[in-house]
């Protein structure tokens, strides 16, 4: 049980639940990044309590229902009902969300690793990328081999789970692996080693390999395959409403990402704020998305452009986050008026594009008249936002490229390093402090083109990268774990001033003779 009680602005926290992935209680646990509600078998209460008031909110099943193949292999559901899956004693509050993102507040020793990243899948003859079907091929192999459980929306294979780790399929195909919650930078390279390796076992033996790059750099919107999943039906059709871009985001861009705990709310903000004002540096450390179409696109990380004209209801740098008001409570009110994609109800993606959760609270979505939502609804809702750093019950740093496998180990270092450090910590929101929203939002709009060259005040961006990499650095020193060699592939970027993606576009210029397919070689895992 979660007791949330509060004091003035600060929510304080005693959780023992049972976590899952980094972040997520196992109360609130999920299957497949949070996309739908899982049903269970037994309930515990959730109390939210305040100085004022104690009630009752929510049941909370705690076990997955799950089935066996032949092969004795469990078989999840993505997808049961909703209303089955969880039955709520009164309608939701505020207090209620407010609560469930506290909930995700924890004592240091407790704070975990989770890691992030998508890679794209090509037939290595042609280059083309996989269709769906070699993908179910892909994903039943692995799972017979390696002893991963299926996860099934409908009667298609949609992705892998096995104990804390999980496999999903992004709209175009892009495979991403969400890394079980680890104490040690080691832990997690070794995960991320150990998932390159099964997939390939079983990949190569199809004629495919995989691709570690921000932006799919040969083919167009068109030659992309689209996955029989319901959630993104429901985004392609609503993303040429809202932007230009937002196609190209779901279809030809993958990340690496690092999930990191807090532990209170007074530490969210302060990692909250330093890892938005540092986010264009993330950027342009792992910048590698250059070219579209077979061409430079004039850009190093054309992935953080195209998030800049996907949907401005539900991006960006947030600068209410450096508010003296902000907290737990002030992103609950941002979040409620983020329109929302859709509800799940009765084994369907119900489309509610255009109304917001705070609608939804009231009874007023005409999608489903009447009804009001549950905690699943609103993980669900949390997961379809799409800032810079985004606040579940942890904080995910959401900036970078996906890149080859050392860049897959160097990102959760980097802000491991920063982060978890309180030294440096410190350190960063003292050198941030001073800068402007105007001068973030700068940094964030010009660091796609420009990367370390960036200019900001005096000097280049590359200049401050130098000295947060030092404070970096020394944060993973003072861990113990001797973790700062993660840091190497990202040391020579800064020692040179050279973005990975300037290195692919010399190449390009170069002894690839102006032909992008060499880079499906250069960054093959």
């Amino acid at each position: 049980m979660a007791l949330v009680s509060k004091a003035g602005s600060s929510y304080c926290i005693r959780s023992d639940i049972t976590r899952g992935r980094t972040g997520q209680n196992v109360a609130f646990g999920v299957v497949n990044n949070v996309e739908a509600p899982i049903m269970k078998e037994k309930s515990i209460k959730f109390s939210s309590l305040s100085c004022k008031n104690a009630r009752v909110a929510q049941l909370f099943p705690l076990e997955t229902v799950g089935f066996r193949s032949k092969r004795n292999s469990v078989i999840v559901a993505a997808s049961p009902p909703t209303e089955d899956a969880l039955i709520a004693a009164e309608p939701l509050t505020k207090q209620d969300l407010v609560g469930y993102l506290a909930s995700g507040c924890k004592s240091k020793e407790k704070w975990r690793i989770g890691t992030e990243h998508e890679k794209f899948g090509f037939e290595i003859k042609t280059l083309r990328p996989m269709k769906y079907e070699q993908i179910a091929e892909l994903l039943n192999g692995i799972s017979e081999r390696f002893d991963w459980e299926k996860v099934m929306e409908g009667d298609k294979i949609i992705g892998l789970k096995q104990g804390k780790q999980s496999i999903s399929l992004e709209p175009g195909g892009q495979f991403e692996l969400s890394g079980a919650p680890l104490e040690t930078l080691h832990q997690t390279c070794a995960e991320v080693n150990s998932h390159l390796y099964q997939v390939k076992a079983v990949a190569e033996e199809m004629g495919i390999g995989f691709l570690g790059i921000g932006f799919q750099p040969k083919l167009g919107l068109k030659d992309i395959p689209v996955m029989p999943k319901g959630r993104y039906e429901i985004m392609r059709n609503y993303m040429p409403k809202v932007g230009s871009l937002g196609l190209d985001m779901m279809f030809r861009t993958c990340t690496v990402q690092v999930n990191l705990d807090f532990s209170s709310e007074a530490d969210m903000i302060r990692k909250f704020r330093a890892g938005l004002a540092l986010q264009p540096i993330a950027t342009a450390l792992f910048a590698n998305s250059p070219f579209t179409e077979g061409k430079p696109n004039g850009y190093l990380s054309m992935r953080s452009q195209i998030w800049t004209d996907t949907d401005k209801d539900r991006t960006g740098m947030l600068p209410f986050v450096f508010d003296d008001s902000f907290g737990f409570e002030q992103y609950v009110d941002y979040a409620l008026d983020v329109p929302m994609y859709f509800v799940y109800r009765k084994k369907k993606y119900i489309d509610c594009t255009g109304m917001t959760f705070r609608d939804f609270m009231a009874g007023n979505l005409p999608c489903i008249p009447g009804e009001l939502p549950n905690l699943n609804d609103w993980e669900n809702h949390l997961t379809t936002i799409f800032p810079e750093v985004r606040l579940k019950r942890y904080l995910e740093m959401r900036g970078a490229d996906g890149g080859p496998w050392r860049r897959l180990c160097a990102l959760p270092a980097f802000w491991v390093g920063l982060l978890y450090d309180d030294v440096s910590l410190q350190s960063i929101l003292d050198m941030t402090a001073d800068w402007t929203s105007e001068e973030r939002e700068m940094l964030r709009n010009k660091v796609p083109k420009t990367g370390l060259k960036t200019p900001f005040r005096d000097g280049l961006l590359w200049h401050i990268a130098e000295d947060v990499l030092k404070l970096a650095r020394d944060g993973l020193e003072r861990r113990g774990f001797k973790e700062a060699g993660f840091l190497n592939e990202v040391a020579e970027v800064v020692r040179t001033g050279v973005t990975p993606a300037e290195k692919l576009l010399e190449l390009y210029h170069g002894k690839w003779g102006q032909s992008v397919d060499p880079v499906f070689e250069e960054l093959l895992y």
